[in-house]
Order: C-alpha cells, then sequence, then structure tokens
C-alpha cells in the first residue's frame, strides 16, 4: 500500500558524472557537508559571519527571531542593499571595472562600470525624488531586459522605494492588476521592446493600464523610438529625468527588514502571488549563494539568461551579482534569435566563465542538433548552473557532452529554488559529483526533508513526497503582500514547516530529485508517478526534444497518462513514432507509466521564465477554466 502523498520512483538513472579536478581545484567551497552542518548547526553564528563581509550603517542587536510562522533577520540593524552593489565597489578601487555587459538582439552592445552605473543609479534615484517618491513607495517597472531597468530596480532601493518589477509583455489587465494591488504611485516603462525582430508595444499597454487609475502620479517612459514626440499628461521622459539628476544620491538608511522588492509568483499551477524580499536577509543570503555555489571569481564573466522580471533576474542579475563585485552580461530577445548559434556565439564572444541558464533553454539546444555547439570555441564555460524545472538526465548528459567537452574544460550542474526561498535550496555544488535526473543535496541554510500529507517523514531511500522546508533563512520571502493570510496558509498546510508545492525523493547518499508539483502528479492505477519521470523518460529517446504529461480521468485506472512531444530537428511525427516512444517508455519505466496518447507540437506552452504550463495543457485537453495565464509565453 503506498503510504499517504507518497510517490513511485520509476525512473532507474544510475550514471554518475565527476567534475574535472581542475574545477575542484579552484572551488570557493571546498566541503559542502561541513559548510552545511555548520549552518544548521548554528544558523545564528553561521549568517552572521556572512553578514559581516558586508557594508552596514548599523550592526544587529539580534541575528533571528521566529514568532512562528513570521521571522526577522538581523534585528535592528541598517543597511541598504544598493550601497552593497556600488559605494562599496568604488571604495575599494574597482570604479572601473566592468559590471553590465549588455547585448541588444540586433547586435548592439553597452558596459557600464561600476563608477558609471553608481552615477546613473544616483541621477535617477534623485529624478524619482524629485517625482515625490520615497521610502516606503511602491513603484512598478515594465521595462525591457535593458539596463535601464536594472538602473530603475537600484534606483527605487536606493531611496527606499519598493519595486514591484512586471515581466515586459504581459497583458493590460495583468499590469494594472498589479499596480493597484501594489498601489503604486510611478509606473516606468519604455515605449517598445524587442523579441525575435518584433516590437513589443510596451507604451501602448501602460497607457490602457493607467487609464483612469488616479493612484498612479507619473509614468517615467524611456523611449527608443519616440523621442522627441509630445507626452501626455503624467508622463515624464526617462532619458530627461536621469540627465536631470545630481551625481551624489546618499543610499537611504534602511532597517534590515524594510521591504526590498514585490514579486509575484509565474502561477503554473494557479492564482500569482505578490512575495516581499527584504533588504537585509535577502542581501546577505543572495549574495553568499552567489560567491559559494556559483563560484564566481574577480576575473570571471558571469552570463544569467533569465529576465529582470523573475526572481532569477533579481537576485543572479542584478543584485548578487553587483554586491559580490561581478561582471555580468545580460541579453535582450530570445536565445536563438536572430540565428540557432547565438547562444554559443556570446559564450565565445565574451568568454563567459560561469552560466545560469534553464532546462528549457539546454532541451532547445538540444532540438538544434549536435553539430552546432561544435562550431564554437567554449573551452572558458567552466561552469554551467540550471534551475526552473526539473533538469532531465539526457539534457544534462547531453550538455556536459557538447558544451562541456565531455569535462574537459567543464561541468553543468542542477540547483532547486522558487520566488519564495530568492536563492537556492538544492544543488549539485562544483565539488560534487553529479547524478542525472537529481538536483543535488540542500546547501547551507536549507533545512529541507519529504513528508508525507500528514507531516510524517519518509525516510525510505527514494520513495517520494511532499517536499518542505523546515526553518527559514535570511532570504526567505517575509509575506505575501497585502495578504498574510496567504502567506501563514503556506506554513500551515503541513502544519510545522513551509510546504514548498513541489513533490520529491531522495536517495540513501541524500541527493534530491523534484518530480514536479504536487498538483502535477499522476494517479495510475493506484500508483503515484511524478511527472517529471515520464517527462524525463520521453526525452530520453533521440527523437525528442521536449515532453510535457498530464492525467486525464480514467473509469477504470483513476488517470491515464497523456504526453506532449516536441520534436528534434529531422525528426516527424507519425503514426511509428508515436508506437517506438511508447515502447521507450516501457522499456525505461515500465507498463505502468507507458502514455495513453501522444500529440505532437511545434512548441509546448511556456511562461515567459521558461516553465512548462501543464496546467494549461490539461485545461485544454479537458476543456477547463486555464485559471490565472497572464505569465504565458506569446
Amino acid at each position: 500500500m503506498v503510504q499517504q502523498g507518497q510517490i513511485d520512483h520509476l525512473l532507474q538513472e544510475t550514471a554518475v558524472i565527476q567534475p574535472p579536478p581542475s574545477l575542484v581545484s579552484q572551488a570557493f567551497l571546498q566541503d559542502q557537508q561541513a559548510e552545511y552542518q555548520r549552518s544548521i548547526q548554528d544558523p545564528e553564528k553561521f549568517w552572521s559571519e556572512v553578514a559581516g563581509e558586508l557594508e552596514w550603517f548599523k550592526p544587529w542587536s539580534k541575528v533571528f527571531q521566529w514568532d512562528y510562522p513570521t521571522f526577522k533577520w538581523f534585528i535592528d540593524a541598517k543597511c541598504n542593499i544598493t550601497y552593497n552593489c556600488l559605494d562599496r565597489h568604488v571604495a575599494q578601487g574597482r570604479k572601473n571595472k566592468a559590471a553590465f555587459i549588455w547585448l541588444g538582439e540586433d547586435g548592439s552592445e553597452r558596459v557600464y562600470t561600476y563608477g558609471r552605473l553608481a552615477q546613473m543609479v544616483n541621477r535617477f534615484a534623485n529624478g524619482l525624488r524629485s517625482l515625490g517618491v520615497g521610502k516606503g513607495d511602491r513603484v512598478v517597472i515594465y521595462m525591457p531586459l535593458t539596463p535601464e531597468g536594472a538602473i530603475a530596480m537600484l534606483a527605487c532601493a536606493r531611496i527606499g522605494a519598493v519595486h514591484s518589477v512586471v515581466y515586459a509583455g504581459f497583458s493590460v489587465g495583468s499590469l494594472q492588476g498589479r499596480i493597484l494591488d501594489a498601489q503604486a504611485k510611478v509606473l516606468i516603462t519604455g515605449d517598445v521592446g524587442y523579441r525575435r525582430g518584433s516590437k513589443v508595444d510596451l507604451g501602448g499597454i501602460c497607457a490602457d493600464a493607467v487609464e483612469g487609475l488616479d493612484v498612479v502620479e507619473h509614468v517615467v517612459i524611456w523611449r527608443r523610438e519616440s523621442a522627441g514626440e509630445p507626452l501626455p499628461e503624467k508622463y515624464v521622459d526617462f532619458d530627461q529625468l536621469l540627465s536631470e539628476g545630481a551625481i551624489h544620491c546618499p543610499a537611504e538608511e534602511m532597517d534590515s527588514e524594510d521591504p526590498l522588492y514585490i514579486l509575484y509568483t509565474s502561477g503554473t499551477t494557479g492564482k500569482p502571488k505578490g512575495v516581499v524580499h527584504v533588504h537585509g536577509g535577502y542581501m546577505v543570503g543572495t549574495y553568499y549563494h552567489f560567491k559559494t555555489y556559483w563560484d564566481v571569481k574577480d576575473n570571471d564573466v558571469f552570463w544569467c539568461t533569465s529576465d529582470i522580471g523573475w526572481v532569477v533576474g533579481h537576485s543572479y542579475i542584478v543584485y548578487a551579482p553587483l554586491i559580490a563585485g561581478a561582471t555580468t552580461v545580460f541579453r535582450e530577445g530570445a536565445i536563438d534569435y536572430p540565428h540557432p548559434g547565438m547562444f554559443y556565439e556570446i559564450i565565445e564572444k565574451y568568454g563567459v566563465n560561469v552560466m545560469f541558464t534553464a532546462p528549457t533553454v539546454l532541451r532547445m539546444l538540444m532540438r538544434y542538433g549536435d553539430d552546432l555547439p561544435q562550431k564554437y570555441d567554449l573551452r572558458t564555460l567552466r561552469y554551467l548552473t540550471c534551475a526552473g524545472e526539473p533538469l532531465n538526465p539526457e539534457a544534462l548528459k547531453w550538455t556536459y557532452e557538447y558544451l562541456c567537452g565531455n569535462g574537459e574544460w567543464g561541468y553543468v550542474v542542477d540547483n532547486w529554488w522558487q520566488t519564495e526561498t530568492g536563492g537556492p535550496c538544492l544543488g549539485t555544488t562544483a565539488t560534487m559529483a553529479a547524478k542525472p535526473g537529481r538536483v543535488g543535496v540542500p546547501l547551507p541554510g536549507a533545512v529541507l526533508d519529504i513528508v508525507d500529507r500528514e507531516g510524517q517523514p519518509i525516510t525510505e531511500p527514494d520513495k517520494g513526497g511532499l517536499l518542505v522546508i523546515k526553518q527559514p533563512f535570511p532570504h526567505f520571502f517575509r509575506t505575501v503582500y497585502g495578504d498574510p493570510d496567504r502567506y501563514a496558509q503556506d506554513w500551515n498546510t503541513i502544519p510545522g514547516v513551509y510546504f514548498t508545492g513541489d513533490v520529491a525523493l531522495r536517495d540513501a547518499e541524500g541527493y534530491y530529485m523534484v518530480v514536479g508539483r504536487a498538483d502535477d502528479v499522476l494517479n495510475v492505477a493506484g500508483h503515484r508517478i511524478g511527472s517529471a519521470e515520464v517527462e524525463s523518460a520521453l526525452v530520453s529517446h533521440p527523437a525528442v526534444a521536449e515532453a510535457a504529461v498530464i492525467g486525464k480521468p480514467d473509469e477504470l485506472r483513476g488517470e491515464s497518462i497523456k504526453g506532449f512531444v516536441t520534436l528534434r530537428v529531422g525528426s516527424d511525427p507519425s503514426d511509428e513514432m508515436i508506437e517506438a516512444l511508447k515502447v521507450h517508455v516501457r522499456r525505461e519505466l515500465g507498463p505502468i507509466a507507458v502514455p495513453s496518447e501522444l500529440e505532437f507540437m511545434p512548441s509546448l506552452p511556456k511562461t515567459r521564465s521558461g516553465k512548462i504550463m501543464r496546467r494549461l495543457l490539461k485545461a485544454n485537453e479537458l476543456g477547463l477554466d486555464p485559471g490565472d495565464i497572464t505569465t504565458l509565453e506569446e
């Protein structure tokens, strides 16, 4: 009898990949296990030591206070995250070091040193102050992935305003809802964004969103194509505001627990919620993991393929790399435009050493074939990390072979986290063996467990259940904006712990496999199967680039499995292919996991952050309301 909440484990992947000796020898974190034990045996001492590496206006009187389910870190301390992002580096001689290397889809490039970035952030912060924006005010940012978007975020934080970044391209209703939820007094936008050579009319969307909204006092617009045109009432020119601001703007003294930003979850399974992160703890935690997990050195070039509209972009394009004094590449537009080799071209041209990308990007690269990466010199790429969805074994092994030279120069690993956690909780570090299909072990500071629906720990290896977090770390979110009851609900679904919404299993060596969202678990003839296992089995077929599966009601078996498949270039849909894929899944997982139906699709529906929207597939299949789909990639 399957224990309530327990998941069957079917995928028997036994491969182990060792990190290259060259990576291990220079890794900052040499003993992951010792560091982890230190972090959980005395977390207050551990995080206090990390926080001591950063600049504070006033030290804390107490490290941690937990009044379940709410908590505080670095109590009474005063700081400002932008002081550590900018002022600290200028004062320490990094004024002329490149902070940002920005790339446009049209081939354009802009480089911002720490000194120049600090001046521009100060100028724009003073511009916002001239519009009446101050500490605690909310500002919605609806900007393309450009330096101007990052500058807007940093300028808000500089003066103590709370920014809420909305992914550029979201619908009028979605943008308007977030403005109203935050009661934002200023909206910062651009007139257009670019993707795949096409323009996204951001200005038009904003105009419709703010129509009739008295709460919005000003709309600041960055004009790429409409410069010089008369501006409507309430509108202010971004560049003019920037140019008129003074180059000095002291960082507002913030309490460690003062809100830094509001960010809405991606909504793959339900209604998005406004996650609140704060200045102090978020600064400490994201910085720590950037230094230790991403292992970025002072002379490295780091590339994060996310967007400022997502938590990955907040944490690992804007804030943590700047706190650490790194050089970060980011690029507007589609990763495979104007040609499929763009991804490799950027690595080669800029000598990228460390990357953070999504499994969907790697599966897309697989689809374009094995020959393409071999046309580029990728030997600078030391360390490639993934998050956002489970990294299936086939994609990891393909990436290791073709992007990492079979370990000759590089290494690819997985990590797991959420908008709510601010930074990674599970991962394979630079000195650990990678197990395809397994995300890794708990990272320092994160105490996780797998439990059944009654909250009882599942200790037997490879028996899955609900993934929970047992205690908060500094960069964990503080509340759901305007809805503390919803925040408390996540701590009370399973009393005493935070329920992540994911299901996972753990092997005898402590490596976790995250097999999908709890809502995506398939229940076939009494067997509870994680969607990720069936999808990984499909993707392990040489003709398949990407796959998603859903459960459909079945009178006899409870649920039957339907798969949606995108084929690699050179493979064509056919009845013979369907049969071949079913035979393959049977061989990999057994008869219980064989999809009853398979449908070929040119692409799978995804959020703009690269997560497959299985909820939308299921709703379309069963004729149900898909719920909130504002994050759907067009």
